[in-house]
């Protein structure tokens, strides 16, 4: 309440909402259910000075905790110009906490007094993974200007976040990547920042690990913007990445599953991936059992990437396919409400499918039967 008011029955209530509630014509207490012999509102003062001595205890305890991450973020930042070895761990450690703790303060501190600029100064050829993984995880929770980025996009500095990429805990790497995708926002970002093996290994890593699902989502957002670099696709084919993801796929989560299939679309342009595509085993069924099981999104991608596997080897994969249920499912696509672009995909494929059939064979391959029911 900001104006509390009372009412003959003794109870209190907000001004405005109680004059609203008689201007509606109900002549009754709305907590009591009393008729009221009397509807004028007395200012209920006692109750008004103890919630203005309220918020302003409140607005002065906030106001001195914003005071002192603001001040302890400064002490810090002047303790880590002075000091190394493990007492800069444990003050980065305490700045790392402060800046997490969502203290926008504090945050605003760390850009304001020059600390971007102190912490990417310790990231180099000779930054200890204990000191990289906590000035990246700083790095990560800040506003960096263009200037900041261009300062962290020299090789050294991204070749000393790639190290702890690939050695980190899923929280280091979370950050990492982060602060890579922050870096990519920049208009003058050069696409040879992630033309880098190791980077991409370590994304992989991240993406299939199977014991921290968690890191999925992030890892495959990190490379479907990486893959959106044409100069980079057959690098990140030639790592493996297109069986370990034509594997992953039937046990993502749907917005994973999604990314996984744009990347997977994505290097299916360059021959490197379409080659890759066709020689994995199981891309084809795979993709077939994912064709309108997940989104219409999914499907999409699914069918342009069949296609291109379909198209370089028509003869083998075509029967591949059918062989694994392509045709009932493109039926199922024909005869759905997906839109028209995405029907006459599924049109053009099953037409390729049939190629290699007399009529009646491949009427008996759609199991027409099973595909009604």
């Amino acid at each position: 309440m900001q104006d509390p008011v009372t009412l003959c029955t003794g109870q209190t209530y907000e001004k405005f909402n109680i004059l609203k509630w008689l201007s509606l014509g109900h002549y009754t207490c709305p907590t009591t259910m009393q008729e009221l012999w009397d509807d004028t509102v007395t200012p209920n003062k006692t109750l008004y000075h103890l919630i203005h001595t309220w918020f302003t205890q409140k607005y002065v305890q906030m106001k001195k905790r914003s005071e002192d991450a603001q001040g302890r973020a400064l002490e810090l930042l002047t303790t880590l110009r002075k000091v190394k070895g493990q007492s800069r761990i444990q003050t980065l450690k305490e700045l790392k906490q402060l800046v997490a703790k969502n203290h926008s303060n504090a945050r605003k501190t760390v850009v304001d007094e020059s600390g971007v600029n102190l912490l990417s100064s310790l990231l180099g050829p000779f930054t200890s993974y204990a000191v990289g993984c906590e000035v990246i995880a700083i790095l990560a929770n800040v506003a960096l200007n263009s200037a900041s980025k261009t300062n962290l996009m020299q090789p050294a500095k991204i070749s000393s976040v790639v190290d702890v990429l690939n050695e980190g805990s899923l929280e280091t790497k979370v950050n990492c990547v982060r602060l890579i995708e922050m870096l990519m926002e920049e208009k003058d970002f050069r696409t040879e920042i992630v033309s880098s093996h190791s980077l991409l290994v370590a994304i992989m890593r991240l993406v299939r690990d199977k014991r921290n699902p968690n890191g999925h989502l992030p890892g495959l957002g990190l490379l479907k913007l990486i893959s959106t670099h044409s100069q980079v696709r057959s690098l990140i084919v030639s790592i493996g990445a297109i069986p370990q993801l034509v594997e992953l796929i039937l046990f993502l989560n749907q917005e994973c599953v999604e990314l996984a299939l744009f990347i997977l679309d994505v290097l299916s342009s360059v021959p490197e991936g379409r080659r890759a595509l066709k020689e994995c085993s199981k891309t084809i069924p795979n993709l077939v059992k994912l064709l309108m099981r997940v989104s219409e999104t999914c499907t999409e991608y699914a069918l342009s990437i069949l296609w291109s596997v379909c198209k370089l080897s028509p003869e083998e994969c075509s029967v591949t396919a059918v062989d694994a249920g392509l045709a009932a499912k493109l039926l199922l696509v024909i005869q759905s409400g997906c839109g028209p672009k995405l029907k006459q995909r599924a049109a053009e494929l099953l037409k390729l499918c049939s190629l290699n059939y007399s009529d009646t064979i491949f009427i008996s391959k759609c199991k027409l039967t099973r595909t009604i029911q």
